[in-house]
């Protein structure tokens, strides 16, 4: 069976399909790469089998007759900054000299405003790093603040940058990044069981928590939410939370052996 994997032509797009396009191949099954402007609609025609979205950008509910049938494992999910070396100050948090210009997105300015309240934030979009790799590199911005995913799959270069990974549990990444969600159409059973060898259940454990959090807020209620699970060997959850709500900055750690009402807890 050759399964059609929809994607759009941007470079992240394009490497989550060739993710996928691998994955399938290390169990046995053929596929080929299908280019268009919408996925999702294509899926429900039957115009292709799979589509690949980093799970974090995905909305809570999906469109009626798709669903995530699997999620990869976890690749890194920590944020970085990509600092310019005329900006580099060793004796400030995360190296970066006082007043600096930052840009990120939208919903990581409250923890970056949290930890240096100094420093000038400025939007951008990471879906074109490159674009804004170049911009820093021109000194739009002292520094940029994106994803270490968004640097592997974009493949960028950051040589003659200082190069600053953020512990995801003390700057708390968006919940479920570092994780490609595989979607079907509801009815294509035959292509949901083939997906089935793909699917990490360990980690969808984790991810579930995190996404369950914005379930309960609603898709856009917390903008500015991060929430990152994970889980030590002896099978214990540990979860990291980190909002601004009225008008305050908020963190909460806790531990349990299930991830039972752990969601709520962290609510």
């Amino acid at each position: 069976m050759m399964l059609k994997i929809g994607t759009r032509s941007t470079p992240t797009a394009l490497w989550q399909a060739e993710y996928t396009r691998n994955a399938l191949q290390s169990i046995g099954v053929e596929s080929a790469l299908v280019l268009v402007d919408q996925p999702g609609e294509a899926l429900l025609r039957g115009d292709i089998d799979i589509t690949a979205y980093a799970l974090d950008t995905l909305p809570i509910h999906q469109p009626d007759g798709i669903v995530i049938t699997a999620v990869s494992e976890r690749a890194n999910p920590a944020d970085v900054l990509l600092i310019r070396p005329e900006a580099v100050d060793k004796r400030q948090d995360f190296g970066l000299k006082p007043g600096a210009t930052v840009g990120t997105t939208a919903g990581r300015f409250a923890q970056m405003r949290d930890f240096r309240p100094d420093v000038v934030l400025q939007n951008l979009n990471e879906e074109d790093a490159p674009a804004c790799l170049e911009d820093l590199r021109k000194g739009a911005y002292d520094a940029v603040l994106v994803s270490v995913a968004a640097i592997h799959q974009q493949n960028l270069n950051v040589s003659g940058l200082e190069v600053l990974e953020l512990n995801p549990r003390e700057f708390v990444p968006r919940p479920a990044q570092g994780v490609l969600a595989w979607q079907t159409h509801r009815d294509d059973l035959p292509t949901r069981r083939i997906l089935k060898p793909l699917h990490h259940p360990d980690v969808a454990a984790c991810t579930n928590v995190e996404r369950r959090v914005l379930q309960i807020l609603g898709d856009d209620g917390q903008p500015s939410l991060g929430v990152f699970v994970e889980r030590d060997a002896g099978g214990n959850f540990h979860a990291f939370a980190a909002c601004e709500t009225a008008g305050a900055f908020r963190r909460v750690r806790l531990s349990q052996s299930t991830n039972f009402e752990l969601a709520e807890r962290l609510l």
